[in-house]
């Protein structure tokens, strides 16, 4: 995932204000999520689960991402497809309810985790972490192709 955002910064970076916020956005989410998966750099054999501080601070990351894909970079996205023709329109119909799974599983997992207590068990966390991990990495790939149709037909 981390290098695929890379790619994508080095693509499309520089190109629009809001595209170029929106993947810093991710890089965030995407720092955080290794964090609480205790990926490396972030690896933490001692400790099982995050603090309730944690899982708010990536909630809150996530919540800003999801938020500004779909009230301000997906908005314009669309309305650039539209501009482009029909193969761009098909394109974003197809694309977009598939990036609107991944939006359900990451509210389901704000409204689960967002509010814990500190002596919650958090049940089911690493498999919710998991399922999360895969979508998000599935909504990306389904946002570059779409940023990548708008750029396309722009140069």
């Amino acid at each position: 995932m981390l290098t695929r955002l890379e790619q994508a910064q080095q693509q499309w970076g520089g190109s629009h204000t809001a595209i170029d916020n929106w993947l810093a956005e991710r890089q965030a989410v995407l720092v955080g999520y290794c964090q609480l998966a205790s990926l490396p750099p972030y690896d933490q054999a001692d400790r099982a689960l995050p603090t309730k501080t944690e899982l708010q601070s990536f909630c809150q990351l996530l919540m800003d991402y999801i938020s500004a894909g779909h009230f301000e970079v997906f908005d314009q996205l669309v309305a650039q497809c539209k501009k482009n023709g029909p193969d761009s329109v098909a394109l974003a119909a197809r694309i977009y309810p598939e990036i609107s799974k991944s939006t359900d599983v990451a509210l389901n997992f704000n409204d689960k985790y967002a509010e814990v207590a500190e002596d919650d068990t958090l049940e089911g966390f690493d498999i919710n972490l998991s399922a999360l991990g895969q979508l998000l990495e599935e909504r990306f790939e389904m946002e570059d192709i779409l940023i990548e149709e708008l750029f396309t037909k722009h140069r």
